[in-house]
């Protein structure tokens, strides 16, 4: 059968089976959620807080060096792959998904509790550097060891549907923090939220983590890595030491530079228009910090309720044509979409523009993680995809707000529009070269089930 080809019509799963995947995919989304509020809330209360730990009158200056300890933390992302996708392969992706709860918890806390400059000088922004290390590398092995959970524990026919809930999750995460911070900005002054009320939501985070480590602790193991395991041990410790290796992961480099290469219009794309979007209609269309804030949670919201639908059409179509779309719509549409937002005059504008941005992201961000997970065998999936994810979000998805707010300070801010394009671009010829996962084979049993159905269609 080729890649791209229709599969043969399989049997439906009883209904135990299909309670079972639903229980899997609502457990780990909502893990991924709370992850992802901790990751996305240092950007969404960075205008808040950015005065208590670096002194000067810059406030674009000031800006940046929060931006630039939020790349930082995408640096630990490679190692937080590594290490935690090799756990996640060799002793399965429930026991990651918990670990990584655990340490974002942690660095939650730190952030929460991190002493300002005026009591401590530099001493409050090394706490928060060492918190961001911790969250890049909980944040690494997040990632993968979800994309390949919610990959496995979907139905064959619906893991586009099922990886789809990775963003919905994700941006989920980013929308609770963004309510947070809209609903404080209503019932906190300004003095208020930049002098202790940015600590709260941290807080939070660090509660809500220990009610999903209770969670994560009780969710079922997936059925490929299972039935791999029982492989591996029938087959001795030769076989079995070789998974989640980085030995066996250059037995598939190829794949690797493909997840590299297929992230990195995604990932810039992504983050300029969620993370820095807010900060970009404040800094540039000159909107009221609670107007772009509005703005950014509205249209969230709506690309979050489109993720499955976007996923369910992959599953009818296959990948690539979504794919194609995004990098596509990206590469043309990003300069004339950036000017007009920057010259926004209200919160009606500003929206329907973020909406058709976030449309075209779309293609990407709801398929992605079945795309990577479906290139890698079952004992080097989730390394598979953490490390060379994290690779290519360390060098272009955590820089893109960094370079962004450089691009401005240095008074040429239209050349970070054609950057996005250009990374999308790149993409785009991937795109296109690549073949079609969707009819990949992830477990025994689906092997078993293709064959059952092909020996019926027969």
């Amino acid at each position: 059968m080729s890649p791209s080809a229709v599969p043969a019509a399989r049997p439906q799963p009883p209904g135990g089976e299909r309670a079972g995947r639903r229980l899997a995919l609502v457990g780990g989304s909502l893990g991924n959620l709370v992850e992802w509020y901790d990751w996305f809330v240092y950007a969404s209360f960075a205008v808040y807080f950015a005065d208590d730990f670096f002194p000067g009158s810059d406030s674009t200056a000031k800006l940046m060096n929060t931006a630039g300890i939020f790349a930082v933390g995408f640096l630990m992302r490679p190692v937080g792959g590594w290490l935690l996708g090799r756990a996640a392969d060799r002793h399965g992706r429930k026991s990651a998904l918990t670990l990584t709860v655990t340490m974002m918890s942690a660095a939650a806390v730190l952030i929460a509790v991190a002493p300002t400059y005026a009591r401590a000088g530099y001493l409050g922004a090394g706490v928060l550097l060492l918190a961001r290390l911790l969250q890049g590398m909980s944040i690494g092995g997040e990632y993968a060891a979800s994309a390949t959970y919610l990959t496995e524990a979907s139905a064959p026919n619906r893991r586009g549907l099922g990886s789809s809930f990775q963003y919905v999750s994700m941006t989920c995460g980013q929308l609770l923090g963004l309510g947070i911070l809209i609903v404080m900005q209503h019932t906190l002054s300004s003095a208020q939220l930049h002098s202790w009320g940015w600590r709260v939501p941290f807080l939070l985070g660090a509660v809500l983590a220990g009610v999903v480590l209770w969670l994560r602790r009780r969710l079922p193991e997936t059925e490929a890595f299972t039935a791999d395991a029982r492989t591996a041990e029938a087959g001795g410790r030769e076989q079995d030491g070789a998974r989640g290796t980085l030995r066996s992961l250059w037995e598939h480099r190829r794949q690797a530079l493909l997840v590299m290469a297929l992230t990195l219009g995604g990932t810039v794309a992504y983050y300029t228009y969620t993370t820095y979007l807010t900060k970009y209609l404040i800094g540039s269309a000159g909107l009221a910090k609670n107007t772009a804030t509005l703005v950014s949670f509205t249209a969230l919201a709506l690309f979050a309720a489109i993720q499955p639908l976007a996923g369910l059409l992959s599953d009818r179509i296959g990948r690539r044509p979504l794919l194609i779309t995004f990098a596509l719509g990206c590469t043309v549409g990003t300069y004339p979409l950036m000017t007009a937002l920057g010259s926004a005059s209200g919160y009606w504008s500003a929206l329907g523009l973020s909406l058709v941005a976030l449309v075209i992201v779309t293609g990407y961000t709801s398929i992605n993680a079945a795309v990577k997970a479906e290139l890698f065998p079952t004992r080097i999936r989730a390394l598979g995809v953490a490390l060379p994810y994290a690779l290519a979000n360390a060098l272009f998805g955590g820089t893109a707000e960094y370079i962004a707010l450089w691009f401005k300070n240095s008074g040429h801010e239209s050349g970070f529009f054609w950057y996005v394009s250009g990374c999308a671009l790149v993409s785009l010829v991937v795109y296109v070269l690549m073949p079609d996962t969707r009819n990949a084979v992830l477990s025994p049993e689906e092997a078993r089930t293709e064959a059952a159905a092909a020996g019926a269609v027969r």
